[in-house]
């Protein structure tokens, strides 16, 4: 099916990244523009016309995602709307976790003297005993005000992933390994040349991430406090977690035998580029190219530590001018038309980039769990709740070629 709009916006966005690109290399590591010639003026009018180049990429890759989406729309198989239809639009309005843990069968029937159901189930989309001494002394003078501890936000990195949902234990699936095409031309009556496909199983294991935390029964009775931080903090635990494995987990076994995600710095037949003698733009641009002409895929986000993109950001000509944008305005947030997202996963020196959105699926065995017992060691004896929070899922990689790590980064000396 032809879409020539998609096309057309294609075209521009590639020989508006070409011309850009002639322009980086003419000017070289120390971005000297007086050593460009392709473009007419003195420097102020060359730095004008890359940050209106800039803008037009960003403008131009803006327009290709939405066309693309567009005909991802249009093309989309008649069974997958069929089943759409089916399910229906029904909304199940959710109670939050600290929500369903107040309701809890646990925690009722801890208060009416119950203990032949110590233990609930709450349904969610993780060690220091918290008590007196370590969490809320019940004080009505304070403010309210909670200040939490200086740590990386997340989730980050999923949200530029796909997210599917699976009822097996493995991600299991075939991949073409082997295409020989021995097409040719023949004469007549003459000897057909002979093509070769193989395929090759892959299996990806579903794997748990997991945590508990332990909470007094005066923490919950005296502290309204205490259910909204059940409620914001054993989450953001799990996602730190599972942010950091979809892009380095191992995928062998560590500590306790159990097995990590397999992450895409560890992927066998990912893509490598090195800074070397080029800028961090070049340096990234030719990683891009490597995926285009090897896996022929399009990246679709690029990885990096907030330190190396402020390499980029801080970025200047020759006669000390900002290239992406003045300090008082906020620059883009892409490369090469390409979004950037900035986390602290990575370590300074490498991006990671590939095509997450047609070739990598973190498939969910099912969402967050969390459940509430008193039954734990001798926390019925001593009243405390043992609070337990895990997740199952998968990260796959359908095609490694279409991934790369760009390494060595660091500014122009």
């Amino acid at each position: 099916m032809e879409f020539s709009a998609l096309t057309e916006a294609k075209g521009k966005l590639n020989a508006a990244r070409e011309d850009l690109g002639k322009v980086f290399t003419e000017a070289g590591k120390d971005m000297n523009l007086a050593e460009v010639k392709s473009l007419s003026g003195d420097s102020n009018d060359k730095l004008a016309w890359i940050r209106s180049k800039n803008e037009e990429i960003e403008a131009l890759a803006t327009e290709v995602k939405k066309l693309d989406e567009l005909y991802g729309i249009a093309t989309k198989r008649s069974e997958d709307r069929e089943d759409h239809e089916e399910k229906g639009s029904e909304r199940v309005e959710r109670k939050s976790l600290g929500e369903q843990f107040a309701d809890s069968a646990a925690l009722k029937g801890w208060r009416r003297g119950v203990r032949e159901t110590p233990m609930a189930s709450l349904d969610m989309d993780v060690k220091a005993l918290m008590s007196r001494d370590a969490g809320f002394a019940p004080e009505s003078t304070r403010t309210g005000r909670i200040v939490d501890y200086a740590t990386r936000p997340a989730p980050q990195v999923v949200h530029a992933i796909p997210s599917t949902s699976t009822g097996q234990s493995e991600i299991v699936y075939m991949e073409e390994t082997t295409f020989g095409n021995a097409a040719f031309e023949v004469d007549e009556a003459g000897e057909y040349p002979e093509s070769t496909l193989v395929y090759t199983e892959r299996r990806r294991p579903v794997r748990k991430v997991a945590t508990y935390m332990s909470v007094t029964d005066e923490q919950l009775e005296d502290e309204s406090n205490a259910r909204d931080r059940i409620n914001n903090r054993l989450p953001l635990m799990i996602a730190q977690r599972v942010d950091a494995q979809v892009l380095l987990g191992t995928g062998t076994s560590v500590s306790g035998g159990a097995i990590q995600l397999l992450g895409t710095t560890n992927v066998s037949g990912i893509q490598t580029q090195a800074q070397g003698d080029d800028n961090v733009l070049d340096a990234v641009h030719k990683a891009f190219t490597k995926i285009r002409t090897v896996a022929f895929a399009e990246p679709s986000v690029v990885f990096m530590n907030p330190s190396d993109w402020e390499i980029v950001e801080l970025m200047k000509t020759a006669d000390g001018q900002y290239m992406w944008g003045a300090p008082s305005g906020t620059g883009p947030r892409t490369v090469w038309g390409v979004p950037v997202l900035t986390t602290p996963v990575l370590t300074a020196g490498t991006a990671v980039t590939g095509d997450y959105a047609n070739y990598a699926e973190l498939a969910l065995r099912r969402g967050m769990d969390v459940q509430v017992t008193n039954s734990h060691e001798d926390n019925f004896t001593h009243g405390i709740q043992a609070i337990r929070a895990d997740v199952r899922l998968a990260m796959v990689h359908y095609r490694p070629a279409a991934f790369a790590t760009v390494t060595g980064l660091s500014a122009a000396e």
